[in-house]
């Protein structure tokens, strides 16, 4: 398989449009044509990481974190970064991020912590904004199903567990064929009356290309009559953290040694406990600060997320409890996910979870 090919893949689960704008993630080093000999999953690439991928002879780097994060300016090694781009290069080792891409997956980061967490029911956190479009277009009452059907396999029309979804009605359709054109009904020079189905299907942001060629090869129609809106109904399938219940209730202090534990933490900060028993449960991997007022907002008891500040702490305002437990704690488990998942996609392929240490953050 080539560099592209096992990138499609990832797409599946984190297609690389669902990454924040300030982000930089894909392919960053390496030529995507490049047949892989080997895949090593790693949290953050760094020189060891290089070098583990060397002696384990995988070409391909899956990393969660960017190496290249801000623009390189040069390349001479005088700083961390350049030294592990110049290696990788070297070596012929491709890099590809999937970062925040992954983090607003449904199946991503949050959900692997949920997972670890035992959370049940987990919810999406804070859905994603202006994701959601709305294709209506018209069609011939005989062409209907079948562009309906070419809309669907493209994407269009799932809505959270349902898929296939659409609405029509019918109504008539007027055009007059001027010179030049090649009308599959009606007659040039003539106006025609066409009995047609109003077709209204949404999709996600990032089919729309695919989706438009699924309307444009499935349309008899010379000239295709169609409309794209953006929607702000909130993307419950896509966004930052995720919410989910214990399914058994505990105090506040039992749930945060039983979350330190899972998450093998040396430390965890919180604001104050407040004596509740916790069953709603909000996580939000690596830098969460952002997520406490949608925690509140969603009934949260616990925000177990990482890197808070000193003031953030106090947004807790007595409504529940905010633990940091670390950005490499919290991720951590990204590895795991992204070999799990490599592995049943691709069978029979090397497929290894790096063992190198990439935390840089110690404890006394």
């Amino acid at each position: 398989m080539t560099v592209t090919e096992i990138a499609k893949v990832l797409e599946e689960l984190a297609p690389l449009a669902h990454a924040e704008d300030f982000d930089n993630v894909g392919l960053l080093v390496g030529d995507p044509k490049m047949n892989v000999k080997g895949v090593l999953v790693t949290l953050d690439t760094l020189e060891n990481v290089v070098d583990e991928a060397i002696e384990k002879k995988c070409n391909l780097i899956v990393s969660f974190h960017p190496i290249i994060f801000k623009g390189l300016k040069r390349l001479t090694g005088s700083n961390y970064v350049e030294r592990v781009v110049l290696k990788a290069i070297a070596n012929n080792i491709a890099i590809y991020s999937m970062h925040t891409a992954l983090d607003n997956s449904k199946m991503g980061v949050n959900a692997k912590i949920c997972e670890v967490l035992g959370l049940k029911n987990p919810e999406i956190l804070i859905p994603k904004a202006n994701s959601i479009k709305k294709l209506t277009t018209y069609a011939p009452l005989a062409d209907a199903e079948s562009i309906k059907l070419a809309l669907f396999k493209a994407g269009a029309g799932e809505i959270g567990k349902y898929s296939n979804c659409s609405y029509s009605s019918e109504g008539i359709g007027s055009f007059k064929a001027e010179s030049g054109a090649n009308p599959s009904v009606g007659k040039v020079g003539e106006v025609h009356f066409e009995k047609e189905a109003q077709i209204n299907v949404i999709f996600s942001f990032e089919k729309e290309k695919g989706i438009l060629k699924a309307l444009f090869d499935a349309h008899p129609y010379e000239e295709i009559a169609y409309e794209i809106l953006t929607l702000e109904n909130t993307n419950q399938d896509l966004g930052m953290g995720m919410i989910g219940n214990l399914e058994n209730e505990m105090d506040e202090e039992q749930f945060l040694l039983m979350a330190k534990k899972r998450m093998d933490a040396s430390v965890v900060r919180h604001s104050k406990l407040l004596g509740k028993r916790v069953n709603k449960v909000a996580v939000l991997g690596g830098s969460g600060a952002f997520a406490i007022g949608a925690a509140k907002r969603a009934g949260a008891d616990i925000l177990v997320t990482a890197d808070l500040k000193y003031h953030d702490f106090y947004q807790a305002e007595n409504q529940l409890v905010i633990a940091d437990m670390g950005h490499f704690e919290t991720e951590q488990f990204t590895k795991d996910l992204l070999v799990d998942y490599l592995t049943k996609k691709i069978p029979n392929f090397a497929v290894s979870l790096s063992e190198s240490i990439t935390n840089p953050i110690k404890y006394l």
